[in-house]
């Protein structure tokens, strides 16, 4: 049983959240077009050692607003004084990997590590670069001339939203985080993707990190979780069996194993 939702306000939008739990604070920042629901595998698992803090980032899900990486920084800000965090582990999951590591980067002060989970390339490095994953302006045509029902269809096909696993709950679950998703910003103006950090500004990250990748992620994101391993000073990479781009519900167990394993290595170092 999970908890229930709740909702704080950040600017002129409402966003849904879930906090539950008990034990040192870890924020879960899910990936493009998924929303909260994603983490109902961790919160399961790892409620009863530490306090799970999720949220539909903003224009995904059940959250209001347009969606944006700026408007996810200062959102992410006001959850954690909505909530009185302090400086909690932030795991992000694919693109919300993007938002957990700007925001340390930012206020590296306010988080106590990072988790970053099939993240796209953020050194700038020419083998992880690239477009080859998809492309948002094919997918905004998709929804222009056929619908956000013939984006939905054509999205779960992709490779980074395959599942290798044959655990049916899943695969419904997927299916009902695509059927909310609401593709505003496949919609409204075009967004400007952010340009990679760089390896000058990750160097000098002193918090632990630990990279994650599914054994079967697509070759690109492969590449820059292993780029991003080699530019951040204390981090840690580990590939998980079995699992493509979300391993935390290809490969719970293994996912929840290697986060809680990070955490309590991380705990002897603090000591």
């Amino acid at each position: 049983m999970h908890a229930q939702d709740e909702y704080f306000r950040s600017g002129e939008a409402r966003l849904r959240y879930r906090d539950e739990g008990a034990g040192p604070p870890l924020v879960l920042i899910h990936g493009w077009t998924l929303d909260l629901e994603v983490w109902n595998p961790q919160a399961a698992a790892l409620g009863a050692s530490f306090r799970i803090v999720r949220y539909d980032r903003r224009g995904f899900g059940l959250s209001e607003g347009a969606p944006g990486i700026a408007a996810d920084l200062e959102d992410l800000a006001r959850l954690f004084d909505h909530l009185g965090l302090g400086a909690p582990t932030l795991v992000g999951l694919s693109q919300g990997a993007r938002v957990a590591l700007a925001y340390a980067l930012r206020q590296p002060d306010r988080v106590a590590g990072l988790v970053l989970d099939g993240p796209p390339d953020e050194v700038g490095d020419p083998a992880a670069a690239g477009d080859e994953d998809f492309s948002i302006a094919e997918y905004r045509a998709l929804v222009r001339d056929r619908g956000v029902d013939a984006f939905r269809d054509s999205w779960r096909a992709h490779p980074l939203m395959r599942l290798y696993g044959s655990n049916p709950t899943a695969a419904e679950l997927i299916g009902r985080m695509l059927a909310r998703y609401p593709a505003r910003d496949l919609q409204g103006p075009s967004g400007v993707p952010p340009p990679p950090v760089g390896p000058s500004a990750l160097a000098r990250f002193a918090k632990p990190v630990l990279v994650v990748n599914g054994e079967f992620d697509t070759p690109i994101r492969r590449r820059a979780g292993e780029a991003l391993a080699r530019a951040l000073p204390r981090a840690e990479r580990v590939v998980l069996p079995g699992a493509g781009h979300l391993p935390n519900l290809d490969n719970s167990n293994a996912y929840n194993e290697a986060i809680q394993a990070f955490l309590r290595r991380q705990t002897r170092v603090a000591a």
